[in-house]
């Protein structure tokens, strides 16, 4: 059907065309924490409308991922991409021009959904193209390239917004997104060729993770990590505006996070082939927790916040590749894309929790005080449940895993 997309079929121009998509992806939304007071501002909001909106978007960027993931897995990435760069732009420029709290919602909710099609699914076509030993660091370098993405982005909306204000922000930024239909082209896998083996029906596939404790385990680790991202994405900046510092101080300190995160996923996707991964897991949670509990420890500064930015960068999505990487070793690649949508349905609920109850939390009591000592909690928790997870393939699934 899209045999004249055959000569972008390789696996380099798959891993640059990905990673370029990767970045605009996680960039721009890496982005919308320093919205979070001139949008509140001019529609006379509450902080908890703008993150309640953030919630929301990634609430269904968890629901809908898991299908994403599974069709992926079944015809390949390229349609999933696709539909998935529309409905990107389309909630990226309806978030800038609804001035309702329920149209923003609905309109981060919809672009919630277009992200579900343009992350994940990129890094099953990734794994996909390579051989099994180059897995790792592929999704490693692809990681990485988000990252930059969210370090490039972010002063480039500041700019936006500090000339054509919040709306056109999203508008210019909305158009910017369509060149993720240029880059589906290489996602258009060709049809996995049928072997003897019978493939396993999907309640056999879920059937078998959920009665893995391990699958439970980085489920629950990973909710962890997406309450603390996404409660750190939206509410640092206004924090920071709240101790005293400049708006350009939060801009700084997300991009501090995004440079950084470029050398922690690298790292953490190099080293899961050298390291127990759920070990490394461990250690990111952990090292959060001691980390959030220095930084509000002492008096916020521009420095303090600095320091705190590019330690937690090192930290930021380096969980991703370990987490790949242990459900590609226990559950096969084949079913890679459909259950880490599964285990990223968790992170998304924690991110629905960590955005909306900095909000709320601050509306109530004019401080992110109880927010930050929930994350350290959250933290200790993470580090305790992933480090007894074992990386042993199931055999059923493993003859699968090509």
């Amino acid at each position: 059907m899209f045999q004249a997309f055959d000569k972008f079929r390789k696996p380099i121009l798959i891993l640059i065309a990905g990673s370029i998509l990767l970045a605009l992806a996680f960039g721009i939304r890496h982005s919308f924490g320093i919205f979070l007071i001139p949008i509140s501002e001019n529609n006379q909001w509450g902080r908890e409308v703008f993150a309640m909106g953030l919630a929301f978007q990634n609430l269904m960027w968890g629901i809908w991922q898991p299908f994403a993931g599974r069709i992926s897995d079944k015809i390949g990435a390229g349609i999933v991409v696709l539909i998935g760069s529309i409905l990107y732009a389309l909630g990226l420029f309806l978030m800038g021009f609804l001035s309702t709290k329920t149209g923003f919602i609905i309109a981060s909710g919809i672009l919630g959904i277009g992200i579900s099609g343009v992350t994940f699914p990129v890094f099953g076509a990734i794994s996909r193209s390579v051989a099994p030993e180059k897995r790792s660091v592929s999704i490693g370098i692809a990681m990485s390239s988000a990252s930059l993405g969210q370090f490039i982005m972010l002063p480039a909306s500041l700019v936006l917004l500090q000339n054509f204000g919040p709306t056109l922000s999203f508008g210019i930024l909305s158009i910017l997104t369509l060149i993720m239909l240029v880059l589906a082209i290489p996602m258009f896998e060709k049809p996995v060729v049928q072997s003897n083996i019978q493939d396993l029906s999907l309640k056999e596939i879920l059937t078998e993770a959920f009665s893995h404790q391990g699958f439970w385990l980085l489920c629950f680790g990973f909710f962890v990590c997406g309450f603390h991202i996404l409660f750190i994405m939206t509410h640092v900046p206004a924090f920071l505006i709240d101790k005293g510092l400049s708006p350009e101080s939060g801009t700084v300190v997300l991009a501090l996070i995004g440079l950084f995160n470029i050398f922690g996923t690298y790292y953490t996707g190099f080293l899961g082939s050298k390291v127990r991964k759920p070990l490394i897991l461990s250690f990111i949670y952990g090292s959060r927790a001691v980390i959030i509990l220095i930084f509000i420890l002492f008096p916020v500064s521009n420095l303090t916040a600095y320091v705190f930015a590019s330690l937690m960068g090192i930290l930021w999505l380096s969980t991703i590749p370990p987490t790949q990487g242990t459900i590609m070793t226990v559950f096969g690649v084949k079913n890679m894309s459909m259950l880490y949508g599964i285990a990223f349905l968790f992170h998304q609920v924690g991110a629905f929790l960590g955005g909306w109850l900095g909000g709320k939390v601050y509306d109530l009591m004019g401080s992110y005080d109880i927010v930050w000592y929930i994350s350290i909690g959250l933290g200790v928790f993470g580090a305790i449940i992933n480090y007894p997870i074992e990386e042993k393939a199931i055999t059923k699934l493993e003859k699968q895993a090509i």
